[in-house]
């Protein structure tokens, strides 16, 4: 491609309204343009880039026996009705109403639909196993698009669905397809961690994410050098917890006028929070619960999703907290509350170590000192309930008596991967027929990855201060070709022929024939990130061109019967 006649209008200034390196370079290459918040349009540069990794991906998913399908963006409320996540999956969710008043909403992911069309089609298990991928849009209405497209209100994705007969089946094609996202990643040359993680509104109680590892990522990991990592929503927290050795204090009331937050009760008390047992009161699917946790710790909700089997965990308002305690925020506490037979007492693990704690009274303006469990409260069971914190300990160690402290990073998820069991054929009735005749319910599993995320998130990892650092994998062409002077008779020659060599030779070949400055000409290969540059000039022609990796800082020359060669070689190793 000669670049006079490709549409790749870059730009010199960096775009005002961009809030990470990605958006800034997407934008400055010319490979997107915002139309609107969170909605980008895709110029021939960044589609180039996006149908290789498109590629990549097909590739991955044919070799694990996956058969591609195309499935519709306008999606009827009845099949989502059927999971109930019409109601549950809350505002991100894109909803509209045709002229006839039926309810429809854009497609944020597909497993009703899929699984719709296998309840339908599919009857025996000699059919299975089966799983069905696509490319296409995904809608959701982000409260706040950020991160150029990583954050986008329109994206395009990867999303895959398997079928199974059994468990156990399940559970080795669910490693197979982990083991092909990890081959995406691989060929897509970024650095990343598959982590175990929530499944959050998708569902199932097993998943992992495929983590870009990138110091501006929205997302924290915490790993080890054992081969354990996870999103830190998931990093499990042992059960560490021991109750100090110490005299049991009777109880005491004091009077603590407008005192409510954790750090003013620890001015008052002068104490420290690790002596504070920190009173929540939250509504798990719309039933109370109190929450009690260590006062240097904070509840996690997404483990108490998966603890309590709960769609819906939110903290209860004002007026159902005192309705159901007695006192204001600030006051609730596990000690002597009102009689509530529907309220039910949980705790973190922390809880155990906690003597003599510090606690609301359930009454205005009143704190209790010297609180012990069982003796002052009970809690119905202990679980693990917190956020992790820098210093915890590596469970996994921790399970071989090893006491090794987790590390921490930030990175960009691209990828994941849920076991789903049967949480949407049990609600559709999607079933099969076994080898006796009786019917049974699909398992099933749900794979996506984010195609247009992958690139953002590859830009963020591999870039420098003159612009983006392409592997020739993703790269929108392999080579810049760059002549001095393209109205140099030998110049020009000497570029065509080898433009053309390059071209037979399956080279994807940017030739820049533009009439500007080679400074100009650099700037522009340095910012599109093209990962091999040819620069042919009458200095050294008539046998020589100056040959430069864009990941490197040196140049060095190549004869010209040596070069294409050098070409297929750097390509292949880089």
């Amino acid at each position: 491609m000669k670049l006079s006649k490709f549409f790749m209008p870059t730009l010199r200034e960096v775009p005002s309204d961009t809030d990470t390196i990605s958006s800034k370079l997407m934008l400055r290459s010319g490979m997107v343009r915002k139309l609107s918040s969170g909605i980008y349009e895709w110029l021939p540069l960044g589609l180039k880039v996006l149908k290789k990794v498109e590629q990549i991906i097909r590739e991955e998913m044919n070799k694990i026996n996956g058969q591609e399908v195309w499935l519709p963006l306008l999606l009827p409320k009845e099949l989502w009705e059927e999971t109930g996540r019409w109601g549950i999956y809350g505002k991100e969710l894109f909803r509209l109403r045709d002229r006839k008043d039926s309810d429809f909403c854009l497609g944020p992911t597909h497993e009703e639909i899929i699984t719709d069309i296998v309840r339908k089609e599919v009857r025996s298990y000699k059919q299975l196993p089966a799983m069905f991928y696509q490319f296409g849009i995904k809608f959701r209405d982000e409260i706040r698009p950020r991160f150029g497209v990583m954050r986008a209100r329109e994206f395009y994705m990867k999303d895959a669905y398997s079928f199974h007969a059994t468990e156990e089946d399940a559970g080795n094609y669910y490693q197979e397809a982990v083991n092909a996202y990890k081959k995406i990643c691989d060929r897509c040359g970024f650095k990343y961690r598959q982590v175990e993680a929530a499944s959050g509104a998708i569902g199932g109680k097993y998943s992992h994410e495929f983590m870009v590892l990138a110091e501006s990522g929205e997302e924290e990991i915490a790993w080890c050098d054992c081969g354990y990592a996870s999103n830190t929503e998931k990093t499990e927290c042992p059960d560490t917890e021991k109750p100090k050795e110490t005299a049991l204090l009777p109880v005491e009331e004091v009077h603590t006028p407008k005192i409510r937050t954790i750090e003013d009760v620890g001015a008052f008390f002068k104490t420290s929070p690790v002596n504070f047992i920190k009173s929540l009161v939250y509504l798990v699917d719309g039933n109370p619960f109190m929450v009690l946790i260590r006062g240097d710790y904070e509840v996690n909700e997404a483990k108490m999703k998966e603890v309590f089997s709960a769609s819906d965990v939110v903290l209860a308002d004002p007026a159902t907290i005192e309705k159901i305690t007695g006192a204001p925020v600030g006051f609730a506490g596990p000690y002597k509350l009102p009689e509530n037979k529907t309220l039910r007492i949980v705790a973190d693990y922390s809880i155990k170590s906690v003597v003599n704690g510090i606690a609301g009274a359930n009454k205005t303006d009143y704190h209790v000192k010297n609180l012990n469990i069982d003796r002052d409260y009970k809690v119905s069971e202990f679980a693990d309930l917190r956020k992790v914190i820098k210093n915890d300990i590596c469970p996994r160690c921790f399970q071989q008596n090893k006491k090794i402290n987790l590390q921490f990073s930030r990175g960009i998820e691209v990828g994941h991967t849920f076991k789903l069991g049967t949480k949407y054929s049990k609600s559709m009735h999607a079933t099969f027929l076994d080898a006796q005749g009786k019917e049974n319910l699909f398992i099933m599993g749900c794979y996506g990855i984010g195609v247009s995320r992958i690139i953002a998130a590859y830009i963020e990892q591999m870039n420098d201060p003159n612009g983006i650092i392409w592997s020739p994998a993703l790269a929108p062409f392999e080579v810049i070709l760059i002549p001095i002077d393209y109205n140099d008779e030998k110049t020009k020659q000497a570029t065509d022929e080898i433009y053309n060599k390059l071209i037979n030779d399956g080279v994807e070949v940017l030739l820049d024939d533009r009439d500007e400055r080679a400074g100009v000409k650099f700037k522009d290969a340095d910012l599109i990130g093209i990962p091999l540059r040819i620069t042919v000039g009458s200095r050294n022609l008539p046998d020589k061109v100056e040959f430069k990796l864009r990941s490197e800082a040196n140049t060095s020359l190549v004869m010209l019967s040596d070069l294409s060669e050098k070409v297929k070689t750097c390509l292949k190793m880089n």
